[in-house]
């Protein structure tokens, strides 16, 4: 009986750090691809931004401060 607890729970630690594991491959792979440096004055917009042309700077939305190609 209590071998099987002890089996019970290194599994479950062996599976768990498995998916910790695997969600740091992702995040890497996400970090890897990166974000664009520059955005378009339509990608600001669809972001919920607003181009700033003076600054060549995005304002606001999820852009916020990204230079405008």
């Amino acid at each position: 009986m209590r071998i099987r607890r002890i089996l019970a729970a290194v599994i479950a630690t062996a599976a768990l750090a498995g998916l910790g594991l695997t969600g740091a491959a992702a995040a890497g792979a996400a970090t890897a691809q990166g974000t664009p440096s520059s955005v378009t004055p339509s990608q600001c917009k669809q972001a919920g931004g607003t181009p700033d042309l003076s600054s060549n700077t995005c304002k606001g939305g999820m852009h916020n401060g990204e230079a405008i190609d």
